[in-house]
């Protein structure tokens, strides 16, 4: 396989990854840690760049990608926890959100106007060029890869640079989240993207890309798809930390909650009148390579589980359903989609890591069973809490888990559960793992 076909492929992994969220996280990271910006945004990079690799290479490491590992859990778990997962990163969530992202904070400022016609408008061109673009998966390559983000890139880098040569500031103290533990601040940051929801999506678009130019073994297939994250991490990483070098060089301001009102004022100050369509573009590129490769994903996942339905049919159905959810009801599906992320995304990071350790501890279905399970309840209550509900009895139990302030409660459970089912296999052999349609041979 060529090299410069591994190149691209990262390039495309990279704009896959690098959606508007991703975009202004790092600058309010970098803005919020000042003086402890170094540690904050080596925290970020853990679980903003590590993690999703690692989501990358479980998926590519299994034989039918993500149905295979949820299935070590239970066939039926397996295809459900996968039906999940693309529906709520993809046409519940992110890709009416990278419509509406691209809407609200790269079409408005730049063009002074924002009403229901203009949205409308705005989506129907967006979504007709994501629909050209998606509908030959065998050219995201070359779409993604070899044009749209060297674009991306190139518009990056002149924000960066100049940025460089004109910001001389020092960074103002930490803020409180960053003051006593950055390196943990930053972490729990990156954790919060979770983008390693979205290489599960994502991961099945690199194994069909790996394929289609030349690789088909196993070994093939997995050396292609490392080269290809690291090509990908390492641009991830040099454009976050650019990003929160930025954010860390912008003076303290009053009402300032996001990246966004970071990066525009910077990119106003770098570029004059000209900067808030320069930004505009960047935000543009990067919410539209992130739509393309979720309602790629999402089409090639279904068409593998409905091989009657065309793959074209699928994008179609995502393309006008991403377009109606973005001008229609948007808060709505966040109301939904929000909580089901919340309460999916500790139980994707355990297969992960289960995925990752399985030659060395095995995959043996307790182990599996009991992680997921103790990890679910955890879960469960995290996703309830995100619209409002309350037990304290319930909550007062479960805080006495480490980490559970800070979201992370499911961790000891996880590890207590893998353990305890891992020790079970080994004694209770009739155990090991069904062979099924979905798992490794």
């Amino acid at each position: 396989m060529k090299k410069s076909r591994i190149l691209f492929i990262g390039f495309m992994l990279f704009s896959l990854f690098f959606g508007a969220g991703n975009l202004i996280f790092p600058p309010f990271l970098g803005y919020s840690a000042g003086d402890n910006f170094t540690s904050a945004i080596l925290g970020f990079l853990f679980t903003g760049v590590l993690l999703p690799i690692l989501a990358i290479l479980a998926v590519v490491q299994a034989r039918h990608g993500l149905i295979s590992m949820g299935s070590r859990v239970h066939p039926i778990f397996g295809l459900l926890f996968a039906v999940l997962i693309y529906l709520s990163i993809g046409a519940l969530y992110g890709i009416p959100r990278a419509a509406n992202v691209a809407y609200e904070i790269g079409f408005v400022p730049a063009a002074g106007i924002g009403t229901w016609w203009t949205l409308l408008l705005f989506s129907l061109l967006f979504f007709t060029v994501t629909l050209w673009l998606s509908l030959n998966p065998e050219k995201i390559v070359d779409r993604l890869g070899q044009w749209l983000t060297p674009i991306l890139f190139i518009t990056l880098a002149a924000l960066f640079i100049r940025a460089f040569f004109i910001f001389d500031t020092n960074p103002s103290s930490a803020g409180a989240t960053y003051n006593s533990s950055p390196f943990i601040g930053g972490f729990l940051e990156g954790y919060l993207t979770m983008d390693a929801l979205g290489a599960l999506a994502f991961g099945m678009v690199i194994v069909n890309s790996l394929r289609a130019h030349g690789a088909h073994s196993k070994r093939e297939l997995m050396s292609g798809a490392a080269a290809a994250t690291v090509v990908a991490g390492l641009g991830l990483s040099i454009v976050y930390v650019s990003l929160g070098w930025i954010g860390a060089q912008m003076s303290q301001q009053e009402g300032i909650t996001d990246g966004a009102g970071i990066l525009e004022p910077a990119a106003a100050m770098l570029f004059g009148p000209s900067g808030s369509f320069f930004f505009g573009l960047i935000v543009l590129l990067a919410c539209l390579t992130t739509s393309v490769g979720l309602i790629t994903a999402c089409s090639e996942f279904f068409h593998s589980v409905m091989p009657r339905v065309a793959y074209k049919t699928f994008v179609v159905f995502f393309t006008v359903i991403g377009m109606l959810v973005t001008n229609l009801g948007l808060s709505l599906i966040l109301s939904i989609a929000v909580p089901l992320l919340v309460f999916i995304y500790p139980l994707a990071i355990v297969l992960i890591v289960l995925s990752l350790l399985r030659p060395i501890i095995g995959e043996g279905s307790l182990m599996y069973q009991l992680s997921i399970i103790f990890t679910g309840i955890f879960a469960l209550y995290e996703g309830l809490s995100s619209i409002g509900f309350s037990a304290p009895a319930v909550t007062s139990i479960l805080q006495t888990s480490p980490f559970f302030d800070q979201g992370l409660g499911w961790v000891v459970p996880a590890l207590i559960g893998a353990a305890a089912g891992c020790l079970l296999d080994r004694l209770m052999p009739s155990h090991s793992p069904q062979k099924t349609s979905f798992n490794e041979k």
